[in-house]
């Protein structure tokens, strides 16, 4: 992207946020209070991830786990569906009741909005990864290009595509053609992939 390409979509996510921070707040705070009452535990969860150029940086995300889910996670490799570095487990035990239904709306992103404030995350890019990047192959080091984003290419192709390979081509598609109206067409199906839940 030009230095100019890149200024709008910051405009963008700027602007994006301050226009749908009426219902994002609201929505927010209902979602801190149902966590707060669900478990005992911090609200807001954060996690180290990769960000533009490499350079790491603190996620944020509602708590959808119980305190020590991260000293479980080891002990449950064995169910690990996805190729390591990657993790995921279907039906994962260390999820909360509320965090059940946060996850199935993506509600738990929530906070990450500010992240995109903070100038850490875009609205639209490639979601930063928890592993770093020399675990990665060569190839995949183009994502770093660009800061990472709430949403991407992957989340409405069809959010199945969960391998890191099969997301880093997809990210690598995002890259070479993105602008403010590609951002913006991904904005806009992000909404129907989220109420069909598609790998959520």
């Amino acid at each position: 992207m030009t230095p100019a390409a890149r200024r709008s979509k910051r405009l963008l996510d700027l602007s994006l946020l301050v226009l749908t921070a009426p219902l994002t707040v609201p929505v927010a705070a209902c979602c801190a209070l149902a966590v707060k009452l669900d478990s005992p535990g911090p609200v807001v969860f954060n996690q180290r991830r990769t960000g533009k150029d490499g350079v790491p940086f603190k996620m944020f995300k509602f708590r959808t786990m119980v305190v020590d889910a991260e000293a479980m996670k080891e002990s449950l490799q064995y169910l690990n569906v996805l190729t390591p570095p990657d993790f995921k487990i279907p039906d994962d035990p260390r999820v909360t009741r509320v965090g059940r239904l946060l996850r199935a709306t993506s509600l738990d992103e929530l906070p990450q909005l500010w992240n995109v404030l903070r100038g850490d995350m875009s609205l639209v890019g490639p979601r930063p990864t928890s592993f770093t990047p020399d675990t990665w192959q060569l190839w995949h080091t183009r994502r770093l290009e660009v800061r990472p984003g709430l949403t991407g290419l992957w989340q409405v192709s069809g959010r199945h595509l969960v391998e890191f390979d099969s997301r880093s081509r997809l990210d690598d598609v995002y890259i070479r053609n993105a602008s403010v109206l590609f951002d913006l067409s991904i904005m806009l199906r992000t909404v129907p992939a989220l109420v069909r839940k598609e790998g959520a």
